[in-house]
């Protein structure tokens, strides 16, 4: 069934043909019982290899988060490679060939997409009954959401972004800002082909996943009917971030850190004008992150200036952390930005812009600024290398909250998701 950009079906037409409407009246008795004890069945597709950094990072969590609250999962991924998941999860791999597994770019990267959408969607038609909610990725997802409708399966699709409009707008206006263009091929850039997509894949899910109050605002602004929007949030590894051991010594100079891709989207053009009109006397900040060529000759004074310090990719960000006092993410457009939940877990206060995606609330668990506001961001560097009671305080503040900060604590919004997509979707029915 191929679905039009910007098209949203509804429940009352799930499909063509009898198999669709058949299917939602003979859904199982136990998948019933499961879904009003609010533990639904998920089928998890993640059209990636799950052993990456990035998306396949907050993949992976999510998975290992159901599953240790007791949620059923079937996950399908091109390739598990080294990843370890809890032994209830279980596994199909789309792009494993005995035990090797296959790039996606061997047979085009999209082809790769579409093997593991048709894999997915075949698999659903013929296991609709061990099903109760779908949760499907970008890129990978159409076959298996129009699955979803003939089925009479809610289907839900992940948004690690804001509304693809919105990110491609916010992405060119920060180049801009910068005074550079987006490289070609960059994943933000302007595309229609590839909004185009995306509108198909919003309007074929029954659900849309946004995992911040920014990315759920900026859909809604682009005409997404807010009841298709579940807002959930992402996590953190604590094992991985633990937080610093001692109390920051009285002795050591302010320091900051950005800590992200060095592109204008992520705003470290914005993070260094506002420390260098900030000019806190003996203040240290370092960039971690491999930075965009262009991107980089634009910076090279501020990069170069004294106290600044660009140390490129870092294998141990969580080092960093514990050892700042602050983290500057002035980012122009974002999903949820991981870091945030880190830095936080760690020790290290986030300055964060509005679209950053920062758990908790402004004030008390981050400081907050408009996107492209170097002087309200200049103004928060003074006030907090200029008041230890304050900086303590906030610091204290996220390293009391790590358990809120967990992964385990983002399943449990993400398991309610699911069990609202389904009992809403049972009751439009």
């Amino acid at each position: 069934m191929r679905i039009k950009p910007g098209t949203v079906q509804t429940p009352d037409n799930p499909g063509k043909g009898r198999r669709g409407r058949a299917s939602l009246r003979c859904r199982s008795r136990s998948g019933m019982i499961r879904q009003m004890q609010g533990v639904p069945r998920v089928l998890y597709s993640f059209p990636h290899a799950i052993d990456r950094p990035g998306i396949a990072h907050t993949a992976l969590q999510q998975v290992r988060g159901l599953a240790a609250r007791g949620v059923e999962v079937t996950l399908f991924c091109t390739s598990v490679g080294s990843a370890v998941l809890p032994p209830s999860v279980e596994i199909h791999q789309t792009m494993v060939v005995g035990r090797r597994r296959v790039p996606h770019r061997a047979v085009g990267v999209q082809r790769a997409y579409a093997w593991h959408d048709r894999w997915v969607s075949r698999w659903l038609s013929r296991n609709s009954d061990r099903v109760d909610v779908v949760h499907t990725w970008p890129r990978g997802c159409l076959a298996t959401l129009s699955a979803c409708w003939r089925l009479g399966v809610p289907g839900l699709r992940e948004s690690p972004n804001p509304h693809t409009a919105s990110v491609q707008r916010e992405s060119a206006n920060a180049a801009d800002d910068a005074g550079i263009a987006l490289p070609p091929g960059h994943s933000h850039a302007p595309d229609e082909v590839v909004l185009a997509r995306e509108w198909s894949e919003y309007g074929a899910a029954w659900r849309i996943l946004v995992p911040s109050e920014y990315a759920y605002g900026q859909f809604v602004e682009e005409g997404t009917d807010p009841v298709r929007l579940l807002r959930h949030r992402y996590g953190c590894d604590l094992d991985r971030f633990p937080a610093r051991a001692l109390p920051r010594p009285d002795s050591r100079p302010f320091t900051a850190v950005f800590l992200g891709r060095g592109d204008p989207t992520k705003g470290l053009h914005t993070a260094l004008s506002a420390w260098q009109k900030a000019a806190i006397d003996g203040g240290v900040i370092t960039v971690a992150g491999s930075i965009q060529p262009d991107y980089r000759r634009s910076l090279a004074s501020r990069l170069d200036a004294p106290g600044v310090r660009s140390v490129g990719f870092v294998e141990n960000p969580s080092a960093l952390l514990r050892e700042a006092d602050v983290l500057l993410l002035p980012t122009w457009t974002e999903g949820s930005a991981l870091v945030v939940f880190e830095a936080q877990a760690s020790g290290c206060v986030p300055l964060v812009s509005v679209a950053s995606g920062a758990f908790g609330q402004p004030g008390l668990d981050y400081l907050q600024h408009d996107v492209g506001d170097v002087a309200t961001l200049t103004a928060q560097i003074i006030r907090l290398a200029t008041s230890p009671e304050k900086l303590a305080a906030l610091s204290a503040r996220g390293t009391e909250r790590r358990p809120e900060l967990s992964w385990d604590a983002a399943a449990t919004e993400l398991a309610k998701c699911y069990a609202q997509a389904v009992e809403e979707f049972r009751e439009a029915r």
